[in-house]
């Protein structure tokens, strides 16, 4: 049975056009794969490799380095279970082609272009392109400046996103990457109506049935592509899924002149499973045992994500930090080609304070006022240095009490309190859970908030009245309710 038929029929994606079938296995070494050809004319690295099963199934592969002048040492982008020495390898025309347009729409793929939603399989006429490009010349990118607001209120006040801009979210395991990830897919398919390209890298099964379900119940699937890498796959396949992704997104963006939103959840895995297969290929681990091309690596990726012309590709990538190590090579590596840092603290998730967002530790470039304007960044400067004072008094209240500080630092601490209760925020995906309906705040609802409680205006407040709420007139009705309860039970 000719592969093509047999790939088909296995809901495996069908081969590029192929040459002649020179090659044959010799050596199998779990993911790594050595293939022995007749003829001194090896594939490149980066091209597509298919090999044959026993049972007529194929393998994708994909050809790494040249190891002899008759050799190359492929990684497996599948399971190689069952396969043998001498199974015959067919070369592709080139490096891996994974389907685009409006094929993919509302569908969910692997790392090889395969639908694995249980729907049908993409038809063979859709257009095919490789998931190695060139990024555009720098000359035909342009700078991200305009807001991409989020209705988050922390997000939107001090670590604004840009609109085609790259932002991360760094935090350790637990603390709210992943539905921070869905609240702004959620935003964007409200505020904004774009198309939206999620990348599941290192996915655990049960969130890509839980990512699915909620898209489908939400009606944002129709608008969306999911691309899925998950952690029960080979290093390869985990390796290769974002730039799967980012071929869709740059589909969209390129010829169909769409600004795309453009998610991975999560960058780290990337990384890792880039050294699971710098480790399979022999090389010598780097700094913490890292890959020898962690940087290259991690540059070639985001180097890819660009804006060009009206059409912008804007990307949220959640990063987890092993350990809550922020000084780990991988999480260095990615700060270094983001926008904007959204950094996550495990000590604020354990108050309740969500979106556990450190006001701290988070940064963004566009908090200039050139681009946000005076006054948003005047703002943004005021509530940091609150929140900067409480902190540094922190130790002091924690051994003598709040009453043993002076009058104006006691009226500090408490309005920085205000402030942080009033950047809670709760959201629309964890309604579920939580049994309060998702609040959307605007930018400029935002800045009257906190204006209004570093004048001294809810001085007064129970700090209960601001917690989890969206507007400060939210807040303004809790705490009239809570008057009006005390009132009553008083005169009970």
């Amino acid at each position: 049975m000719p592969i093509a038929e047999s790939a088909v029929r296995q809901n495996t994606a069908p081969p590029t056009t192929t040459v002649a079938a020179s090659g044959r296995v010799s050596t199998v070494r779990g993911a790594v794969v050595d293939v022995q050809f007749d003829t001194h004319e090896l594939p490149p690295v980066d091209t597509a490799l298919w090999i044959t099963r026993p049972d007529g199934t194929s393998i994708l592969a994909e050809a790494q380095a040249h190891t002899s002048e008759r050799t190359v040492r492929a990684l497996a982008l599948q399971a190689t279970a069952g396969l043998a020495r001498g199974a015959v390898v067919r070369v592709g025309a080139g490096p891996i082609e994974v389907p685009v347009g409006d094929a993919v729409l509302g569908r969910l793929l692997d790392v090889a272009g395969v639908m694995r939603d249980g729907g049908e399989p993409a038809p063979e006429t859709v257009e095919r392109r490789p998931i190695h490009r060139a990024p555009p010349p720098l000359a035909a990118q342009r700078g991200a400046t305009r807001l991409f607001e989020t209705g988050i209120k922390i997000v939107d006040l001090l670590t604004p996103l840009a609109h085609g801009g790259k932002a991360a979210m760094f935090g350790g395991a637990g603390v709210g990457k992943t539905v921070l990830v869905m609240e702004l897919i959620h935003a964007m398919a409200a505020r904004y109506g774009g198309m939206s390209v999620f990348a599941g890298v290192g996915e655990r099964s049960r969130e890509g049935h839980e990512m699915l379900s909620d898209m489908r119940g939400s009606g944002v699937l129709p608008r969306a592509v999911l691309v899925y890498g998950q952690m029960n796959e080979p290093p390869g396949a985990r390796w290769r899924v974002p730039l799967t992704a980012l071929t869709i997104a740059e589909y969209f963006r390129d010829e169909r002149g769409q600004n795309v939103l453009l998610l991975m959840d999560n960058v780290f895995r990337f990384v890792q499973a880039g050294a699971e297969v710098s480790g399979l290929l022999g090389r010598m681990p780097s700094r913490v045992g890292y890959q020898p091309t962690l940087a290259s690596e991690v540059a070639a990726l985001q180097e890819r994500i660009v804006s060009v012309g009206n059409a912008a590709v804007t990307a949220i990538e959640a990063v987890y930090v092993p350990a809550d190590d922020f000084t780990d090579p991988a999480v260095t590596t990615i700060a270094s080609h983001v926008d904007s840092m959204i950094v996550l603290s495990r000590a604020l998730a354990a108050e309740g304070m969500y979106p556990a967002i450190d006001p701290l530790a988070s940064s963004s470039i566009l908090l200039d006022p050139l681009v946000v304007g005076a006054e948003h960044a005047a703002l943004a400067n005021e509530v940091r240095c609150l929140l900067e004072h409480q902190r540094e008094l922190q130790d002091v209240i924690a051994l003598l009490g709040i009453e043993e500080l002076g009058i104006d630092d006691r009226r500090a601490v408490q309005r920085a309190r205000r402030l942080q209760r009033f950047l809670t925020q709760p959201f629309a995906v964890t309604e579920a859970f939580s049994g309060q309906p998702g609040r959307t705040v605007a930018l400029a609802e935002t800045i009257v908030g906190c204006k209004a409680i570093l004048a001294g205006e809810c001085d007064d407040w129970q700090e209960r009245s601001l917690y989890m709420v969206g507007a400060l007139d939210e807040a303004r009705d809790n705490e009239a309710r809570g008057r009006s309860a005390a009132a009553s039970a008083v005169a009970a």
